[in-house]
């Protein structure tokens, strides 16, 4: 089955340090994240933050005050996928570090976690729906090779 097909616009914020992100992300393997994690065809702009941008982004969007891991911004899931996956940079260091994990394969997780947000997937609607949700997502990332992150 072929994978469905994908516009991505992949964006580093002002980051101080942008080098270790951008090597955690080239584009062909945040493309093949989103890809994998894709029902339907789309157009998926991935944005990585610092922590000033992201808590303003959760803060007026979430009323969460807070830097977060990921934001989902979906805007269409029919005909075409489209939404923005905003990725705070520092946040998800800290917690690859803290879950001892790659920055990569922890990028990775949030990437497929955001790609379901934005086709209407949620964990926080009821113990069932986060549960489906893990399990899709541990799905996605071991046929993309990597280990089940909630271990």
């Amino acid at each position: 089955m072929a994978l469905p097909t994908l516009t991505l616009s992949l964006q580093f914020g002002d980051l101080t340090d942008a080098a270790t992100h951008r090597a955690a992300l080239p584009r062909h393997k945040v493309a093949r994240c989103i890809r994998h994690a894709l029902d339907a065809d789309a157009e998926i702009t991935v944005r990585i933050v610092d922590a000033e941008e992201g808590q303003a982004l959760n803060r007026d969007y979430r009323q969460k005050d807070y830097a977060t891991n990921v934001l989902t911004f979906d805007y269409a899931t029919e005909p075409l996928v489209m939404a923005d996956l905003v990725l705070c940079a520092p946040v998800v260091a800290r917690e690859a570090k803290e879950q001892k994990k790659s920055l990569a394969d922890h990028y990775a997780h949030l990437l497929v976690h955001g790609t379901l947000h934005a086709q209407g997937w949620d964990h926080e609607t009821s113990e069932a729906d986060a549960e489906a949700m893990e399990a899709r997502e541990i799905e996605i990332l071991a046929g993309l090779g990597l280990k089940n992150p909630y271990r």
